[in-house]
């Protein structure tokens, strides 16, 4: 039996070296437990900037919006930089292997991607999200095939699948055909549906499925995000409320979804289970049909400037 954990709390918004601060308590807690994976939820690290516009709308943006923005960048890391040097020191330390939600850092622009450590090993990979999705689409960039390799560690495959990508059938796909046995899916989703879309991949890759989303009450963000959602909202509300879960190959749900509150969910698991589902489905395998179906995947960085 392995045990996995996913964490249901709030970074420290735009605070990168307080959150990676209060990622390694969550872990020393979580290694207390007997954990050996953790699934941090989406932008953990760099903060989820659930609401703001950045003064942007078709056809202008605002001076005010800029200025926002130069903050949020602000608190953006780099792979290599010393907040995730942090988390990386701290998972060997505690022998758990991570995957944590950021907000990157990639020469001038963002990305929303999760990085996989390794014990021992530091960065075993990262993906940045190919889609983000809406008004993301203004402060992220989209991701490439370079980085949806899924990872081989001791305890088992592990792939990464942020939000809204996990309605992307093609990429699931991918995942799938990679032999993906925990299946990550770090997210700001937490609305009751998503849990079903939860089950639904468990069922459909056979399997273990983790789901980490941000518990974030509104006094935790700073003033000027705060601004942006009107009086209809207390300080003590939650605008991120959570859902995170832990769901079975065979559709069992092992853990959660739990809303409101701060928390760590865990579950006990079995790899027996990954081969005892595939007895009636295994959608790369006997219940696949590339006589008529066939995906692609293009897996090369695509770099806008080339110098040859």
């Amino acid at each position: 039996m392995t045990r996995i954990a996913v964490v249901q709390a709030s970074s420290v918004p735009f605070a990168p070296v307080a959150s990676a601060e209060k990622a390694c308590e969550i872990l020393h807690r979580v290694a207390s437990q007997g954990a050996r994976l953790a699934v941090f939820p989406e932008a953990f690290i760099g903060g989820y900037p659930k609401g703001q516009s950045f003064g942007s709308v078709v056809g202008n943006r605002t001076i005010d919006g800029r200025d926002l923005y130069n903050e949020y960048v602000e608190g953006a890391v780099a792979l290599d930089g010393p907040e995730l040097a942090i988390i990386a020191e701290c998972a060997t330390e505690v022998n758990v292997i991570v995957v944590m939600g950021i907000i990157e850092r990639f020469g001038r622009t963002l990305y929303c991607t999760a990085v996989t450590f390794v014990p021992g090993k530091g960065i075993a990979s990262y993906h940045r999200k190919l889609m983000p999705t809406g008004q993301e689409r203004i402060i992220w960039g989209f991701g490439d095939g370079s980085t949806i390799e899924a990872v081989p560690t001791e305890i088992g495959i592990i792939g990464n699948v942020i939000c809204w990508e996990n309605y992307m059938p093609a990429l699931r796909q991918a995942m799938y055909a990679q032999g993906t046995q925990f299946y990550c899916a770090p997210t700001a989703d937490d609305r009751k549906g998503w849990s079903s879309s939860m089950v639904h991949i468990a069922l459909e890759g056979r399997a273990f499925v983790l789901s980490a989303c941000q518990a974030i009450k509104l006094n935790e963000y700073p003033h000027s995000y705060q601004e942006a959602f009107g009086l209809e909202f207390n300080a003590d509300d939650y605008i991120m409320r959570g859902g995170s879960m832990i769901v079975s190959p065979m559709g069992e749900v092992l853990a959660g979804p739990v809303f409101d509150t701060e928390t760590e969910l865990y579950a006990d698991v079995d790899l027996a289970m990954l081969n005892k589902s595939n007895l009636d489905f295994d959608v790369c395998g006997h219940y696949s049909r590339p006589d008529v179906f066939e995906l692609q995947v293009n897996i090369k960085a695509m770099r806008p400037v080339s110098f040859k």
